[in-house]
């Protein structure tokens, strides 16, 4: 816990939690865990991507390896538990291990993703689609909003888009992974429940939606002749409310608009807003998508702007694997508690994961449900027990790969 306190001090902006991929931030963030890693007896690197490794050899050399981790980015004005809990719990896993002098028969590599949010370049999961080699090239050209392009922030990391590739893993070397992360939810909390098994994620969209009018002066431009960016916009807005109300495990969410030229005298020309729609089922979500699109084609015709919608991301639900899950339960059982499934309805880097090797999540009790906020409270207890699990989940997989 005073370590979360650590990495909480690491930000862009004084007072409030910040850290971004492949920034001065997110590179001090990776020389603190590197440094505990180091300590923990782990061999330690930092791939072409930014993610920080550290592997705890198995009692055999080349054997292959479990991978325990979460991410290191946050959002803006963030709270301190999403992403890094789960990397300082798996790293408390291996420090047991080290003192207790234990190697087991496979190796344990700890990983802090570098860009699981996505809020620098709009397009998440950077680290782990890159561990698994599905980071497509054409995100390398996309720029932040200092016009920076994500190719270029690689330097960061003495890296390069030609070195991306050396990244990836292969399936052979990986036996599972798996994820603590806070519930953001108020599930556990309403079970009295310090952790729980996460049964499956749901899959998400995440669209960029361009409408270019025509700015003017506020006074002389008649109503029935503007061509208002921003209006366009607000039904916009309002379109993905109305597509995605009604549906169980169906949201949809617009979360940064940005209107230029922002004067308060002058007819808005151009106006950029982020679109996030996310399901249980796939089905719902991809009608969900086509619907929005189709009625701001709709909308952008009525009110005479032009229109431009880029697709910056897209994740599948996926269920985690069944034996992991029945081995976190035993694990949770094994603490003398009662085991709670449930569903994620947030992504996580174990989404990505899944197209690599077989997955399983840990999820915490947070205070209120509350995350991406500064609010966000876990005790101390219950980090410790969420640690115990997955631990104890390490030594199940051990156990059943054994046999």
């Amino acid at each position: 816990m005073p370590r979360i306190d650590q990495l909480a001090l690491i930000s862009e902006t004084p007072g409030e939690l910040t850290r971004r991929f492949a920034t001065v931030q997110h590179q001090q963030a990776n020389e603190l865990v590197g440094g505990w890693m180091r300590d923990a007896d782990m061999t330690v690197s930092v791939d072409a991507i930014g993610n920080v490794l550290g592997r705890y050899e198995a009692s055999s050399p080349d054997a292959s390896a479990i991978l325990l981790g979460s991410h290191l980015d946050t959002v803006i004005n963030a709270g301190k538990f999403d992403g890094m809990l789960g990397v300082l719990c798996a790293l408390a896993c291996v420090e047991s291990l080290h003192e207790a002098g234990i190697r087991l028969p496979f190796a344990i590599e700890v990983v802090g993703f570098a860009d699981e949010e996505g809020v620098r370049y709009q397009s998440t999961y950077l680290g782990s689609r890159a561990l698994c080699g599905n980071l497509d090239s054409s995100v390398l050209a996309r720029l932040d909003k200092d016009n920076i392009a994500l190719g270029d922030a690689l330097a960061m990391f003495d890296s390069s888009p030609a070195q991306l590739p050396s990244a990836k893993r292969e399936a052979h070397e990986l036996r599972a992974y798996f994820e603590v992360h806070i519930e953001q939810g108020p599930v556990l909390e309403s079970k009295g429940l310090p952790v729980g098994v996460v049964t499956s994620i749901a899959g998400a969209t995440r669209l960029n939606v361009t409408l270019k009018g025509s700015a003017g002066h506020a006074g002389t431009v008649p109503m029935d002749l503007r061509r208002d960016a921003l209006l366009a916009a607000a039904k916009c807005v309002l379109c993905v409310q109305e597509a995605c109300s009604g549906q169980p495990g169906l949201v949809g969410t617009v979360g940064a608009l940005e209107v230029k030229p922002g004067a308060g005298n002058v007819i808005p020309g151009d106006v950029q807003f982020s679109v996030d729609i996310r399901a249980a089922l796939d089905t719902d979500r991809q009608r969900s998508v086509e619907r929005v699109k189709n009625e701001f084609s709709d909308i952008s015709l009525q009110n005479n702007v032009e229109l431009s919608i880029e697709q910056v991301h897209e994740a599948a639900s996926i269920d985690c694997d069944p034996h992991l899950v029945a081995g976190i339960s035993t694990a949770i059982e094994s603490q003398g508690l009662p085991v709670i499934s449930l569903p994620s309805g947030a992504g996580h880097d174990a989404a990505a994961m899944a197209s690599l090797t077989k997955v399983g999540m840990i999820f915490v009790r947070c205070a209120g449900g509350v995350s991406h906020n500064p609010a966000e409270s876990v005790t101390t207890a219950d980090a410790k027990m969420a640690a115990q699990v997955l631990l104890e989940a390490v030594f199940e997989l051990c156990q059943a790969e054994k046999a």
